[in-house]
């Protein structure tokens, strides 16, 4: 989509990896849907890895810097090569950050240096136990500090920036778009799908599919234990998780105890294809800003059982159902079922998601446009 050259803007986006997370993800569609003759996206990370989306990201012509990480004896430093790193890159006049623990740091260096400073918060909670305590003091200052305050949802917003702050017109809300045309039910594509993962002789079981990393955030505990019930209820059903993190060990070892029909299908690039061979989602997560998985889900056609805990915001069409994390086991698994392969016409929902303004070419758009009239009104500071 165009060809770099010394007129394109270059943005720099801030992130802690470049794996295939919620975040990252909403970058990445982003990006891929950028005119990049006109606008170029280019990353500092918080590792040396070779991430997921190093390879795609420089085919396309990004550049991927890395940081050291910030530790909390070591703020000084982690200033200090980010003063170092804005003085030898002046071709950076905007700075977006996705990584919000440490942006109060890194953005009020980019504004001392000049620079158009963005925060954008993706989810509503920093989860528990010290790191979060940190956490939360660290991001405080970002409602003063950033020039642009951006989120996944307006409740994502309210909850790092403070509901005086969302009120402001510097608060954007950026829907997580997706790649609806990919989402597009596709009964063939569907069918090939689960003949090679549940062979032809299966091909009529009830699945279920999660995908997400391997945290607490995403409470795979209790999914498990939704899956115990499902199979009293249900015995041919099985479930197919999709992602890996630091629990993947210890929810293989629960799944081989158990004897529980629970496929792990790690990291995948095929998520369009998953969703439309899958009859029905469950997703009782902790927290979520706005979970790109929900829409992708959506988009396909996929009912979805989910946790109160999750914003309503992400209810797009009439796929998606509520439960209390505190309901038993017992009554997810049973309106679980009920939900599954009950829609018909799957068709449908992709152009839904489109109309309601989630779709990833038109937000690649109106980004695109905002960045033009930031850097008009900013010019250089």
């Amino acid at each position: 989509m165009g060809k770099v050259t010394e007129k394109t803007v270059r943005i720099l986006h801030v992130m802690g990896r470049l794996d295939r997370g919620g975040a990252e993800t909403m970058v990445m569609n982003l990006y891929r849907h950028m005119d990049r003759e006109r606008i170029q996206f280019d990353f500092v990370i918080h590792t040396e890895d070779v991430c997921d989306y190093t390879e795609e990201i420089q085919r396309m012509g990004g550049r991927i810097y890395s940081m050291v990480p910030f530790r909390w004896n070591t703020a000084a430093g982690y200033r200090r090569q980010w003063r170092k790193f804005l003085r030898v890159h002046p071709e950076y006049s905007i700075i977006h950050g996705h990584m919000r623990s440490t942006a109060s740091l890194y953005l009020a260096e980019a504004r001392r240096a000049g620079r158009v400073a963005i925060a954008h918060s993706h989810n509503t909670s920093s989860g528990s136990g010290l790191s979060a305590v940190v956490k939360n003091i660290l991001q405080f200052p970002l409602r003063f500090q950033a020039d642009y305050l951006f989120a996944c949802s307006v409740q994502a917003g309210i909850w790092l920036y403070g509901r005086r702050a969302c009120q402001s017109h510097r608060f954007h809300v950026l829907p997580n778009g997706v790649e609806t045309a990919a989402f597009q039910f596709d009964a063939g594509r569907r069918q090939k799908i689960r003949q090679e993962l549940l062979g032809s002789g299966a091909s009529d079981m009830p699945v279920f599919v999660h995908a997400g990393r391997m945290e607490p955030q995403k409470n795979h505990d209790f999914l498990i234990q939704v899956m115990e019930e499902v199979r009293k209820l249900c015995p041919d059903a099985c479930l197919w998780l999709c992602g890996s993190g630091p629990l993947q060990g210890r929810l293989e070892d629960v799944v081989r105890a158990s004897g529980l029909p629970v496929r792990f299908l790690g990291v995948r690039t095929d998520m369009a294809a998953l969703l439309q061979a899958a009859d029905g989602m469950i997703f009782p997560s902790l927290f979520e800003g706005l979970p790109v998985t929900l829409v992708e889900a959506q988009a396909a056609g996929l009912p979805v059982l989910m946790s109160d805990t999750i914003t309503r915001e992400v209810v797009l069409t009439g796929l998606v159902e509520t439960l209390p994390l505190a309901a038993p086991p017992a009554q997810w698994a049973r309106r679980g079922l009920e939900m599954a392969g009950q829609v018909r016409n799957r068709s449908e929902f992709a152009g839904m998601i489109r109309q309601r303004g989630y779709d990833a070419a038109e937000n690649a758009r109106k980004l695109a446009r905002f960045y033009r009239g930031v850097l008009e009104r900013h010019g250089s500071r």
